[in-house]
C-alpha cells in the first residue's frame, strides 16, 4: 500500500477501538500510525476506549482523540459489581451508537478489550464495515461472536480457521510500534547496561508493571548469579514491584545484574541478550519473533482463557521457544537457562525458528485491510 496507487477523493474516517492493557492499545496505535503514514491529513481517526482504563490517558498523550464507554468486564469471583454490568452494557451500547452516528466512520476496527465489543456491535447494526484484529493464538469469546458479521479478521497465527470463517481471515501479525528488528551495536547495547562482553546476557522481563513470579525467581537466584559468574542479567522488575525489589537488592552485591523498573531502550536490551525469559502476551511474542532471540516463555496463569499458555505453546510446538510453567518457574528457569547457555546449537535452532514466524510489516498489512473495506 503506497500513496502512489491510492486515489483519495475524500477524507476517510476510521474508528479504532481497544484497551484495558497495552496488548490491546498499542496494536491500535501502531495501525493508526500506519494509516497516517499512507494517508497523511486525508484520514480522521477516533479512538474508543473504556472509561477509567489506561487508554484514556495513553491515547491523548500520543495526540489522538478518544471517547470513553462505561463498559466493564465480568469479575471472575462473586462480586456485587457484577450486578451493575447489564446496566453498563446498555449504557455503553447507547453511547456507542451515538458516537458512530456523530463521527460517521467509513470503517470500525476492534483490537480487543472491553470497549471494542459495543462499538463494533453498533457499527455492524448500522451497516458500517468492521474489522477485527485478534492478537492471540486462541480467540476470545467476544471476537468469536463479533466475527460473524465482521468483514475482515486480521490474525497473528496460522490455523485460526477453527475460530473464524476462513474466507474472512488475513494473516497480518500483531502491529507493533518501533522497529525491534533493526540492529544496534552490540558493544553499545552492553555499555548501556554496564555489562561486559565476557559473559552471556539473559534478559528477564515481565511487562511494564512487573510479574511476581519472575521477580521471585530473581530474588531466589540473585546471589547465585552474582557469585557463579556464569551469566549477566538485565532485569526489568516493573513499576509495581520496584520499591520492593530495590530494597531487596540493597542488601545484595548486585554484581552481574542490571535491575530497573522499566527498560526505556528495549532495542538495546534485545541486542545485548543471548536468551530472553518473558511472559507470553501477544505483543511480547510478536516482538521476540522480530528480534529472533531464543526465549523461555513463562505464561501468566492469570489471563482470560489462558491465552498466554496457548501463545507460548504455538511457538514451542515448532521448536521456536521453550515453555516453562509458572508454577515451577521460580525454582527451575534459571538452571534451565544455565544449561541452555552451554548448548549453542540448540539456541541457534530456536533463534532461527522463532525468526521465521516474524511479520515485519504488520501495521501496514492491517491498514491495507482497513482501506480495502473503505473501497468496497
Amino acid at each position: 500500500m503506497s500513496e502512489n496507487n491510492i486515489k483519495m477523493n475524500k477524507k476517510i474516517r476510521v474508528i479504532l477501538s481497544g484497551g484495558g492493557t497495552g496488548g490491546h492499545i498499542y496494536p491500535a496505535v501502531a495501525t493508526a500510525e500506519a494509516l497516517q503514514r499512507v494517508f497523511g491529513d486525508k484520514v480522521d481517526i477516533l479512538f474508543v476506549g473504556a472509561e477509567g482504563k489506561m487508554e484514556m490517558e495513553k491515547i491523548p498523550a500520543l495526540g489522538y482523540e478518544i471517547k470513553g464507554l462505561p463498559v466493564t468486564g465480568l469479575y471472575r469471583k462473586l462480586d456485587l459489581r457484577n450486578f451493575a454490568l447489564p446496566f453498563k452494557v446498555v449504557k455503553s451500547l447507547n453511547k456507542a451508537r451515538k458516537i458512530v452516528k456523530e463521527f460517521r466512520p467509513d470503517v470500525v476496527a476492534g483490537f480487543g478489550g472491553y470497549a471494542s465489543a459495543p462499538i463494533l456491535w453498533a457499527a455492524q447494526n448500522m451497516g458500517i464495515p468492521t474489522l477485527i484484529q485478534e492478537q492471540n493464538s486462541y480467540a476470545g469469546m467476544t471476537n468469536k461472536i463479533l466475527s460473524r458479521r465482521a468483514r475482515r479478521i486480521c490474525v497473528s497465527y496460522e490455523g485460526m480457521e477453527r475460530f473464524f470463517p476462513g474466507d474472512k481471515i488475513v494473516l497480518t501479525g500483531n502491529p507493533l510500534r518501533g522497529r525491534f528488528g533493526e540492529e544496534v551495536s552490540h558493544e553499545e547495547a552492553l555499555a548501556h547496561f554496564g555489562l561486559t562482553a565476557e559473559l552471556p546476557v539473559v534478559l528477564v522481563v515481565g511487562g511494564s508493571l512487573g510479574t511476581r513470579t519472575l521477580n521471585n525467581m530473581m530474588k531466589k537466584w540473585a546471589d547465585h548469579i552474582s557469585e557463579s559468574g556464569k551469566m549477566q542479567v538485565i532485569w526489568q522488575n516493573g513499576k509495581f514491584y520496584d520499591a520492593e525489589m530495590s530494597e531487596f537488592m540493597s542488601t545484595r552485591s548486585g554484581r552481574n545484574i542490571w535491575r530497573g523498573a522499566f527498560i526505556n531502550r528495549m532495542d538495546y536490551a534485545y541486542e545485548a541478550a543471548d536468551i530472553v525469559v518473558s511472559r507470553s502476551g501477544a505483543c511480547s511474542v510478536s516482538e521476540l519473533c522480530l528480534v529472533g532471540k531464543p526465549t523461555v516463555f513463562v505464561p501468566s496463569p492469570n489471563v482470560a482463557e489462558d491465552h498466554q499458555t496457548k501463545n507460548a505453546r504455538a511457538l514451542s510446538e515448532k521448536n521456536a521457544a521453550i515453555l516453562a510453567p509458572d508454577a515451577t518457574a521460580v525454582d527451575e528457569v534459571i538452571p534451565m537457562v544455565e544449561k541452555l547457555l552451554t548448548e549453542p546449537e540448540k539456541l541457534n535452532e530456536i533463534s532461527k525458528n522463532i525468526r521465521k514466524l516474524a511479520i515485519d510489516d504488520s501495521a501496514e498489512r492491517v491498514a491495507k485491510e482497513i482501506f480495502a473495506l473503505i473501497k468496497k
